[in-house]
């Protein structure tokens, strides 16, 4: 590469290549701080090769589909998914693309070798309908990039394949809590006050359990009787993506971070009755006073401003300190923490649903609290639209066919609604009257 210079400036090497001129005036590009001459000259060629190659079909008949699901993943994935789905294809692709797919070369996989490998998923492992379409998913999404993105490949094989039918309908994970089930939970859980406020709070409102656990008290108007939902509770790896790193047992990798709602609709001010009111009142002077009672000893947390690592834009970052310790941060107002002031996100409730489980027999998820929210409303006879607009759902249709179920209740009212109808026609009687011969 003899356009390419590297030349030492003080303790470190630099290289320097000529661009297009500006206004008939010569433009480089330079780049400094390589400890060798040797690292200095690798950056540079990548550089060079990428300035130049812009706008042209690079050739790939040599890469393999792992190093082109690394490149997906840096150039799309982590850029446009939210954190749990770029987690979710992270291991996806560790698990199932890389070993069985990812040393051919991109140019090679057709339609037929897709097909076959995701029919051996179907047949080998019986992986539920949900997760052999998410595989497919990120099967399509890749190729998809690589045809009509980048021009790497002449079509896309992807398009063609399909998952193999399933003849077994899988049933309903959700769960639509009683009335009682939901007294047996809350007398669980009175004495385990976080956790008992956080369930209340979830089955008055049919919050998401991350919006639940990223609320902070200054979006609970007590005096408008509303709660706004700005802003949802995700967990990462400290490590950064998509790295893994085992450390020793017992210590977490996970930090708290603050994260966008879910769509546009999701950010949203709902209403709030007088009993939720009432319970959330309790609950924050209960932890003023918690505050008062472990002193210095009392964890508190604060947002930090960091930059994300992929996206290079700022986020918030959840830190903690004892508080004898006062940090130069605004305090995250978090409320559902425990009475020491230990904060634990969504892995709060994740032994409370193990008890009611096991020990109350009640087949549980937290969704289910929102679920249960959603069907009561529309059971008794709340505006479809509303209750949507509640939930934080992109359309109505959302909220009719995932989160309404039809309980026997609205079977019921429905029947009776038709016999209500009909009790004004007259329909002949026809009993004891001489059959036809």
């Amino acid at each position: 590469m003899a356009d390419i210079r590297i030349y030492k400036r003080g303790k470190v090497y630099q290289y320097q290549f000529e661009i297009a001129s500006v206004e008939g005036k010569r433009k480089y590009i330079n780049k400094s701080g390589f400890k060798t001459r040797a690292e200095a000259h690798k950056e540079g060629v990548i550089a060079y090769n990428n300035y130049y190659n812009v706008g042209k079909r690079i050739q790939t008949q040599d890469m393999s589909y792992s190093d082109f699901l690394d490149y997906w993943l840096d150039t799309y994935s982590n850029l446009n998914c939210k954190y749990a789905t770029i987690m979710t294809y992270n291991n996806i692709i560790k698990n199932h693309l890389k070993p069985n797919l990812g040393y051919y070369r991109i140019s090679q996989i057709d339609s037929k070798t897709i097909q076959e490998f995701i029919n051996n998923l179907y047949v080998k492992h019986g992986f539920s309908k949900w997760y052999l379409k998410n595989i497919l998913k990120v099967i399509k999404g890749s190729f998809k990039y690589a045809y009509y993105n980048l021009g790497y490949i002449p079509d896309n094989p992807a398009e063609r394949v399909h998952i193999p039918k399933y003849d077994v309908v899988t049933g309903d994970p959700a769960h639509i809590f009683t009335q009682e089930e939901i007294e047996r939970i809350l007398e669980r859980f009175k004495d385990s006050h976080s956790i008992y406020y956080s369930f209340l709070t979830a089955y008055y409102t049919g919050m998401r359990v991350s919006e639940v656990y990223a609320l902070t008290w200054d979006c609970v108007d007590f005096e408008n009787k509303t709660i706004t939902i700005n802003k949802n509770i995700i967990k990462k790896n400290q490590f950064g993506l998509p790295k893994r790193k085992n450390i020793t047992k017992g210590h977490s990798v996970g930090v708290w971070y603050y994260g966008t709602c879910k769509n546009e609709q999701s950010r949203r001010t709902i209403s709030i009755g007088d009993k939720l009111v009432k319970a959330l009142k309790e609950y924050k002077k209960e932890q003023e006073d918690n505050r008062k009672f472990y002193g210095d000893s009392y964890l508190k947390h604060y947002e930090k401003k960091v930059i994300n690592e992929i996206t290079n834009k700022e986020e918030i970052k959840i830190v903690d300190a004892k508080a004898e310790l006062e940090l130069a941060l605004p305090e995250a107002q978090l409320v559902f923490v425990k009475e020491n002031g230990q904060f634990l996100g969504t892995d709060s409730c994740k032994y409370a649903f193990k008890v009611m489980h096991y020990e109350l027999g009640i087949p549980c998820r937290f969704h289910d609290f929102r679920d249960t929210h959603a069907t009561r409303l529309i059971e008794q006879g709340a505006d479809i639209k509303a209750v949507s607009k509640r939930l934080g759902h992109s359309t109505i249709m959302t909220t009719y066919n995932i989160y309404v179920r039809v309980t026997d209740k609205m079977e019921t009212d429905t029947v009776d609604k038709f016999e209500e109808y009909t009790n004004t026609l007259d329909i002949p009687n026809t009993v004891d009257k001489p059959y036809l011969d």
